[in-house]
């Protein structure tokens, strides 16, 4: 059993960058669909597709975005902020900003998983998931 699905899906994609790798799986749930959801919006993976005929949950396959000429991964950092032993939570007031807002924070919140700067113009908090960079 995986204590942290999040850190786990992190884990596959940074590993999946670093083996130049251009689509990963991971195992599916609804976080999971979500955040991979933000990512595509903010340009940070070229797409997604969710299948649901592997097992009881499904897989995420994601297609990893490279630079055409250099090659160079558009994601240079992910970093999982909260964990299952320290939750992170910030208000609406205290959202964190990544790079001084070249990154992105990914958040859940009471509107659903969603970005530092979306949070910030719906003025809801919650919990901080990871920084992309």
């Amino acid at each position: 059993m995986n204590t942290d699905p999040i850190a786990d899906y992190l884990t596959r994609v940074r590993n999946g960058i670093k083996a130049n790798h251009r689509i990963v799986e991971i195992p599916a749930s609804n976080l999971k669909k979500d955040i991979t959801k933000v990512l595509f919006d903010k340009g940070y993976i070229l797409n997604y597709k969710f299948e649901d005929d592997n097992g009881p949950q499904g897989t995420i396959k994601v297609a990893l975005k490279y630079h055409p000429l250099t090659k160079i991964p558009a994601i240079r950092e992910l970093k999982r902020v909260s964990k299952p032993g320290l939750r992170q939570y910030r208000d609406s007031k205290n959202l964190p900003r990544v790079i001084n807002g070249l990154g992105i924070a990914i958040m859940s919140t009471s509107k659903g998983v969603m970005t530092d700067k979306e949070a910030r113009k719906e003025n809801v908090g919650g919990e901080v998931l990871c920084y992309v960079s």
